[in-house]
């Protein structure tokens, strides 16, 4: 497995870094089980479409969601994301691909459901934020 990130136009490689900031600050939340650290990379009003189809409104509705869900059926998985495309959308308008791999809480892999995400992410006021996104639960990549 490799960890190089295919960039599609300028990004430059402090945006690179931010960008891929956001993800990985999603993914400790993700870990810690923290609905509000997991909104809080989002926008107010971002739009948020999770693994099984369900559209979350807004920062708010995203916490409200993800507290039940991590502290129930999401209440022992672990992942992680990996930044694998970035692509200039405006020049603070990233479009962002992320691999998620299933893992335990010490961050070994696990066989379990992968994740394909796609988010825009721009430079808002307070910082880069998630803007839009949709993860999709995919079939683990084939060994060998």
């Amino acid at each position: 497995m490799t960890n190089e990130i295919l960039v599609v136009g300028a990004v430059p490689a402090q945006v690179q870094a931010a960008v891929t900031a956001v993800v990985k600050d999603l993914e400790k939340a993700f870990n810690a089980h923290d609905p509000v650290a997991l909104s809080e990379q989002f926008t107010q009003e971002a739009s948020w479409t999770n693994a099984v189809g369900t559209r979350l409104d807004g920062r708010v509705a995203i916490a409200e969601f993800s507290g039940p869900a991590m502290k129930g059926f999401l209440r022992d998985s672990y992942a992680r994301y990996d930044v694998v495309k970035l692509l200039r959308i405006a020049p603070e308008v990233i479009g962002v691909n992320v691999r998620q791999t299933p893992t335990d809480s010490s961050g070994n892999p696990v066989a379990g459901p992968h994740g394909a995400t796609t988010y825009v992410i721009a430079r808002q006021r307070d910082g880069w934020k998630i803007v839009v996104g949709q993860n999709a639960a995919v079939d683990a990549p084939a060994v060998g």
